[in-house]
């Protein structure tokens, strides 16, 4: 299969919409402490074959005037169930969204991928904005 039959298989994963995230005020702001949270009900679907997928997620951050609300991020986790969405353009969008949500000091997103075909798959994705630019690996 060539680029171009894999780029008809979903859109511009960028400019789908998601429901927004929501965020409280952090009153700890002046302190340098990390949030870890985790979840194994993440759930979308293969762009290639439309079966679904499984992963967990991992997501370390160090909050700077915003905390990530939980319940609009379960229901944002939701919208993807029936997204066609490769594994690593899930970890970028989510790194991206949370990022743009709450401004952290530091963000690490890791999606542990269910095993596909013999394969299981881990993406990592990494916001600091000490570097020049966030790294994925």
């Amino acid at each position: 299969m060539g680029k171009e039959d894999y780029k008809s298989l979903q859109g511009d994963i960028r400019k789908i919409e998601l429901p927004g995230i929501g965020t409280w005020d952090n009153e700890y702001s002046d302190k340098q402490y990390n949030v870890f949270f985790e979840t194994e009900e993440f759930t979308c679907v293969c762009p290639k074959t439309g079966l679904p997928d499984f992963a967990r997620l991992e997501i370390d951050y160090s909050p700077d005037a915003k905390c990530i609300e939980l319940k609009s991020f379960k229901e944002y986790l939701l919208a993807y169930r029936d997204l066609g969405i490769f594994h690593e353009h899930v970890v970028n969008r989510l790194l991206e969204d949370l990022v743009r949500t709450c401004s952290p000091r530091y963000m690490k997103v890791r999606g542990i991928f269910g095993v596909r075909g013999g394969i299981k798959t881990t993406v990592e994705a990494e916001y600091d904005p000490r570097k020049e630019t966030g790294t994925s690996r």
